[in-house]
């Protein structure tokens, strides 16, 4: 049993003790520091009530959560709106929709079927600051609640908001949608029984796209691992060649990652999902002579870079965890930005990751090209990511292992920002650090040209760093 408290929320595994698993205790603990602590906790004009957006994707656990985190939220005195069934960016975008002062997504992401959590928003639809998390933790820690009164408990009300976020896609100017209808594509979605099998359907239909479902039905059973990784996707690569379908596109439990699969059935690869976009994006805003500044964080592929570059554009990288690539990306005003991991955020609409937009704008750029998807992936730079991990029975080890690491390499360009980054600008190669948050380990991420390049340095880096110990 496994339970991680965070700043950006809570999350763990239904079914155990206290301590040792996300239990109805933890979530109410949680859902009220939450509700006491929204940002600024500012008192609303007019003495209204708050107001709260909650959704959640098809997991199993998804009622029981729901039922106690609305429960706690209208003991509070705060009205909720309930939206069901929700991806993770339609939650985000009902929280702008309603004006409401936050929202609360019950969603696992990638993990698997035993998982579930509360993933925290301010009044924007992004996730809370590091400041305002840790208010969250330290409250629900604390334990001192008090509640509403019986006369000011707040109301519950339900609405969908799945063709109101369709809509805020379509509508978007980058959107070429009748350039995708007259492409006449056909793709195949592999939702992985969850919401995505409700949202990402419509969406295509929308687009004129012949969509083929895969595990299409929100029961919340996951077909199989829901991380939308190559070893995952094997049903997906069959379905594309034996249907002969122009895409496969794998979204996860709460659509807010995007992976394709080629036309031939091979990966596309999660890195090159927000690459591809870029491209599309920045490629329109060198025509139009408009600034250019694209976003992701340490451990996502130089292919970003490389790309901006091409079009005139400056690029930054931020700490890992997508707060902090939406703060860089309100700093530095970004056209385009997001993580390796599939996860495509575009400021034009909302800064969250979003399955659907990183779909509409992708097809909209394979529908420009021309080309199959193999072709379209053979233009962009070319580099391959290696993940290795050293384990240290001394955990007190890796904040020195890391130092030592930085002066070693201090000839070379090093960034600190979040664990020690090394990057090899001669050989077009970089290798990057992390301490885990919840196991003794040293994450480390390396990237080059080739696989075996990239593994190699890695590995090199691991024998260096246990040189250091």
């Amino acid at each position: 049993m496994t339970l991680i408290k965070s700043i950006s929320g809570i999350r763990g595994t239904i079914g155990g003790a206290p301590g040792n698993a996300l239990t109805p205790i933890d979530i109410v603990k949680f859902t009220y520091a939450y509700a006491a602590t929204l940002p600024g906790r500012k008192p609303s004009p007019n003495g209204a009530r708050y107001k709260i957006v909650v959704g959640k994707d098809a997991r199993l656990s998804g009622d029981m959560v729901e039922s106690l985190v609305v429960g706690t939220l209208v003991s509070c005195g705060i009205d909720v709106v309930r939206c069901g069934f929700a991806s993770t960016p339609t939650t985000e975008m009902a929280v702008l929709f309603t004006e409401a002062d936050g929202g609360i997504i019950l969603t696992a992401s990638h993990n698997p079927r035993q998982w579930n959590a509360l993933k925290l928003l301010n009044d924007k639809g992004e996730f809370l600051t590091a400041a305002e998390g840790q208010a969250v933790l330290d409250l629900a820690e604390k334990g001192d609640f008090s509640f509403a009164e019986v006369d000011d408990l707040g109301t519950v009300t339900d609405e969908d908001f799945t063709d109101a976020h369709l809509d805020a896609v379509l509508a978007m100017e980058a959107v070429d949608v009748e350039a995708v209808r007259a492409a006449h594509f056909t793709v195949v979605v592999d939702a992985v029984n969850s919401v995505g099998g409700i949202i990402m359907p419509r969406l295509l239909k929308r687009l004129g796209v012949k969509c083929i479902e895969l595990n299409c039905n929100p029961t919340g059973d996951f077909a199989h691992n829901p991380e939308p990784l190559p070893a995952n996707l094997k049903d997906l690569s069959e379905a594309v060649v034996r249907e002969k379908a122009d895409l496969g596109i794998s979204v996860d439990p709460d659509v807010d990652r995007l992976a394709f699969i080629c036309e031939d059935g091979k990966p596309f690869v999660e890195e090159y999902t927000l690459v591809s976009v870029a491209d599309y994006l920045c490629s329109r805003a060198a025509a139009k002579g408009e600034k250019i500044v694209t976003v992701s964080n340490l451990s996502s592929s130089r292919a970003l870079r490389d790309v901006t570059e091409k079009y005139g554009g400056k690029y930054f990288a931020s700490a890992v965890g997508e707060v902090n690539v939406t703060t860089l990306m309100h700093k530095e005003g970004a056209l385009i930005g997001g993580e390796g991991n599939g996860g495509v955020i575009y400021p034009a609409i909302h800064a969250g990751r979003d399955a659907m937009v990183g779909t509409a704008l992708f097809l909209s750029n394979l529908a420009h090209k021309k080309m199959k998807v193999s072709e379209l992936k053979k233009t962009y730079p070319q580099y391959f990511i290696a993940k290795n991990r050293m384990e240290l029975s001394d955990p007190a080890a890796i904040n020195r292992i890391l130092a030592s690491l930085k002066e070693k390499y201090a000839s070379e360009d090093v960034n600190d920002i979040d664990g020690v980054k090394i990057s090899f600008e001669k050989d077009r190669t970089w290798v990057h650090l992390r301490k885990s948050n919840t196991e003794p380990i040293i994450r480390i991420y390396s990237e080059a040209p080739t696989e075996e390049a990239a593994d190699a340095l890695g590995k090199e880096i691991i024998k260096v760093a246990e040189s250091l110990i």
